[in-house]
């Protein structure tokens, strides 16, 4: 992929654990709204604020991401963090983006609640001069939107009230992740027995 074809493009990071409609939605509207030509999704080998919550292997994790961007040639994904394993930072995924891309605007997608403990991230000084940040509205968040603790673009819109810990439990509780998920997604999830047992928070 060339990078003349990327001048705009944006890092969404995440465990994807697993990955549902709203991180699709969030996606579309960044999109749209600040006229990006590429978002790649980052799922996390293990992520640095809870290196053991996750429910599922990356390799199924990798799968339904895969599954859940579809077929959108502006949608694509990134094994930089799988690849590196460990605990992953931000700001060091970046820096291989700009390095690898060094014409491009670089945008990074966070949701409200990653922008409430920002400042705690790995050299976050470091993450605001490699990338602007784009964020979207998560329940219960609203607070953080007005802190002003650091410059942002916010991802106009409603956001859908789902989250990857909910769907778990639904799962684990034998109930339809119907409309939550991408249906392929649905349908790997109950093929694979994924989410038999309860687990804790997650995004």
């Amino acid at each position: 992929m060339r990078e003349s074809k990327n001048k705009n493009i944006a890092i969404f990071g995440g465990t994807f654990d697993p990955p549902h409609n709203a991180h699709v939605a969030i996606a579309e509207k960044a999109l749209s709204q600040f006229n990006l030509n590429k978002i790649f999704f980052i799922p996390a080998y293990i992520p640095p604020h809870k290196p053991r919550n996750l429910s599922s292997s990356a390799k199924h994790r990798l799968k339904m991401l895969e599954l859940a961007i579809g077929k959108n040639k502006k949608f694509a994904i990134s094994k930089i963090e799988l690849r590196r394993r460990g605990v992953s930072y931000t700001v060091d995924t970046l820096r291989f983006f700009r390095k690898k891309y060094p014409s491009s605007q670089i945008f990074l997608i966070i949701g409200a609640d990653n922008l409430a403990i920002f400042g705690k991230w790995k050299s976050y000084k470091s993450i605001i001069k490699l990338a602007n940040l784009l964020v979207y509205k998560r329940r219960g968040f609203g607070w953080a939107l007005k802190s002003g603790v650091v410059k942002f673009s916010l991802i106009k819109g409603s956001t859908l009230n789902i989250s990857s810990t909910k769907i778990r439990e639904l799962v684990a509780e034998g109930k339809s992740i119907a409309g939550l998920v991408p249906k392929a997604v649905e349908k790997y999830v109950k093929s694979n027995s994924l989410y038999k047992q309860k687990c804790r928070n997650d995004d």
